[in-house]
């Protein structure tokens, strides 16, 4: 399994903070907020991740975590020149993901929860993440039968499909190297993660965990407070 953290775009979301630095190097408490992503796949035993950053602040993601030796694991780095999407990912790391399955996460989501089994026990397919959130609006959403088997699984619907978001930690088989790749671009111009998971769904090949810890997405103001308070608790119970 090799891992990717996906750590570009532009935080506008976050400017001023972001016309200074990337958003996923403003602090969340005592570390920049990436070394969260970075643990939690070195937490769930992945070795080799691929960190892909925008061209303005590469230096600075290279400065903090160099090779990787100093967390265990070896960090490969590529650069996405402007945001097209979420899957692009996997056409920047194809190289790098070879013949193995891959995990993606992203740069400013933050998990209370260990992965770990939920990695060891991927054998195929798709496995995503959902958490039952107020504002379910802002993500991808998934709606579940009776017997919470994904059914429908739409990005940031107009109308309220159901209160349970997915977060931004994905695991892959090697197939998504090639669908990735032959994705059409949405309206908004960008390839679509929803587009990845719907695939899979489709072929009845995906599943969907519900995760129980904290889980914050960290691109706005209000959720960048949040996870400082989350982390400076988190800390002090430690």
């Amino acid at each position: 399994m090799k891992g990717i953290i996906l750590a570009a775009g532009h935080g506008t979301r976050l400017a001023p903070l972001t016309d200074i630095t990337s958003k996923q190097l403003l602090p969340v408490y005592d570390r920049p907020m990436v070394h969260y992503s970075m643990q939690t796949l070195i937490d769930a035993g992945i070795k080799e991740i691929l960190l892909i950053v925008g061209p303005e602040k590469c230096g600075d993601y290279l400065n903090y975590f160099g090779s990787g030796a100093k967390f265990g694991v070896r960090i490969t780095y590529e650069v996405q020149d402007k945001p097209t999407g979420l899957p692009d990912a996997f056409i920047i790391g194809r190289r790098f993901v070879g013949d193995d399955d891959v995990t993606l996460i992203l740069g400013d989501n933050i998990f209370e929860d260990k992965l770990t089994k939920a990695v060891e026990s991927f054998k195929g397919g798709a496995k995503v993440f959902a958490k039952e959130v107020p504002d379910p609006e802002r993500f991808g959403v998934v709606k579940f039968d009776d017997n919470m088997k994904a059914i429908k699984i739409e990005e940031k619907p107009k109308v309220h499909l159901s209160d349970y978001a997915l977060v931004g930690f994905y695991i892959y088989d090697n197939r998504v190297l090639d669908i990735a790749k032959n994705l059409q671009p949405s309206s908004r111009g960008e390839k679509e993660i929803v587009d990845l998971h719907n695939w899979y769904l489709e072929k009845g090949e995906l599943e969907v965990e519900l995760i129980k810890g904290e889980w914050i997405d960290a691109g706005t103001f209000d959720s960048l407070l949040k996870a400082n308070n989350f982390i400076a608790s988190q800390r002090k119970k430690s």
